[in-house]
């Protein structure tokens, strides 16, 4: 089963850009796929917009960026955890790897 971790960020917040330069990197060698959404991106948004809101409907507690572990996002996806907001690489590496052991 592959998962797959999905970016919500937006173009106007720094931390969301700063955590570009290794978040991909990071899923990649977690053996991810790994999908970028920019909320500006209204096409792609809407496609994984069903995720998102299954874990935060009015959007109003999610963090810059949110990361989700999903495991098929575009059909009958099941969650698997998630990372909110900034962290440096090897920490994100760290909660990444520690939902990955609890998926599995």
């Amino acid at each position: 089963m592959t998962l797959s971790l999905i970016k919500f960020s937006s173009e106007d917040c720094g931390i969301c850009h700063k955590m570009s330069f290794y978040d991909q990197k990071v899923a990649t060698e977690l053996g991810l796929d790994f999908i970028d959404v920019k909320m500006q991106d209204t096409a792609t948004y809407r496609k994984y917009r069903k995720v998102l809101l299954s874990l935060y409907p009015d959007k109003s507690q999610m963090g810059w960026p949110t990361y989700i572990l999903c495991t098929q996002p575009e059909a009958e996806f099941k969650i698997v955890g998630e990372v909110k907001g900034g962290h440096p690489k090897g920490e994100f590496r760290d909660r990444l790897q520690t939902l990955l052991n609890t998926a599995s």
